[in-house]
């Protein structure tokens, strides 16, 4: 059953408020993966939406919430050759169909690295270092130069080594051997990814999540919990949040301490735990601590919306910290886990 709020909106004008309703940063990040007509036409979709009320937004996201946990009216969905080429014929002609038909299925080398240039350089390499050099050569040497670049600073130092002097070696690739390459790719690693799409779909809402303020993030976790108490729950677990700053090592707080505006820190600290500040003030110097405390006391009372932004620019900072390897966040038993 459709929402009224989203009765009458198309899918474009949908994807328009979704866009504008996840930030610049994500939406910067969505941009990269549009083809030139697709961001024009989403570009024109968000300058013509004008001013879209807050139930609309929100019926959106549990709306998109829905469809991707399999709770929708739609339920789950099977993508398959043959349902594919049902859609196709309804919208196209029977030629038009037939040519699109056999671009997908094969032969394999005619779209393979077309998919692999929209595959995160971060998998493909990890996929790639447990093949060998030659293989991995061949496949860089197929990519668009940039990508290739990117992935071979991704493998480990020796294999990328080797393989950047198999590149520079390289003569004709044999077609039996491009095949069975394309081949592997196809059955291993692209069917990999399909599996692990439902994954990917609870870390990026833990994402959306991450990025609202206190009171929008409990509005919508209570709504999904109502609709599917265990993906609810999945997203949880994948969100990070100020609370799981106290995982920190003493040299990982003082990483982070050392790249955040100390004012943010002060206004952060005075919405939290008493658990978390003494984390904060023992690994400060005793004048630091000192003056940090009589600054938040000078503070008096601070917004709630101002505590939010404060805790989350500096989650956001620890967060990239993280990514790049300069600080470790323990899991709950204790045990290395880096957070993405």
């Amino acid at each position: 059953m459709v929402s009224t709020e989203l009765s009458g909106l198309t899918g474009q004008r949908k994807a328009a408020i979704m866009t504008l309703a996840i930030g610049e940063n994500r939406a910067g990040i969505l941009f990269g993966s549009l083809d030139e007509e697709e961001l024009k036409e989403l570009s024109q979709a968000m300058a013509n939406l004008g001013t879209v009320n807050a139930k609309t937004i929100e019926a959106l996201f549990v709306e998109f919430a829905q469809l991707i946990s399999g709770t929708g009216p739609m339920g789950s969905l099977s993508g398959t050759y043959a349902s594919t080429e049902r859609l196709l014929a309804k919208a196209l002609p029977s030629d038009k169909v037939n040519d699109i038909m056999e671009d997908i299925r094969g032969p394999a080398g005619r779209t393979m690295w077309d998919k692999l240039g929209n595959v995160s350089d971060t998998v493909l390499a990890s996929f790639l270092k447990n093949e060998y050099p030659q293989t991995v050569a061949v496949v860089l040497g197929k990519l668009h130069s940039d990508q290739a670049a990117s992935v071979l600073a991704e493998l480990p130092e020796t294999l990328s080594s080797e393989v950047a002097d198999r590149m520079l070696s390289m003569q004709h690739v044999k077609k039996e051997v491009l095949t069975a390459i394309e081949s592997t790719l196809r059955d291993e690693f692209m069917a990999t990814l399909t599996n692990t799409q439902q994954a990917d779909t609870h870390e990026m809402m833990a994402e959306v999540f991450n990025s609202f303020d206190r009171n929008t993030e409990q509005r919508f976790m209570s709504m999904l919990e109502e609709r599917n108490e265990e993906s609810a729950e999945r997203v949880k677990a994948l969100m990070f949040t100020f609370d799981d700053l106290q995982k920190l090592d003493p040299s990982g707080v003082q990483t982070l301490l050392r790249g955040v505006d100390k004012n943010q820190v002060g206004i952060a600290l005075k919405g939290t735990s008493e658990t978390i500040r003494d984390l904060f003030f023992s690994n400060m110097s005793e004048r630091q601590g000192k003056m940090m405390r009589e600054d938040m006391e000078a503070l008096g009372a601070v917004l709630f919306r101002d505590v939010d932004d404060a805790q989350a620019a500096i989650v956001s900072h620890a967060k990239g910290l993280s990514d790049a390897g300069e600080i470790i966040i323990t899991d709950e038993a204790g045990a290395d886990e880096l957070v993405y």
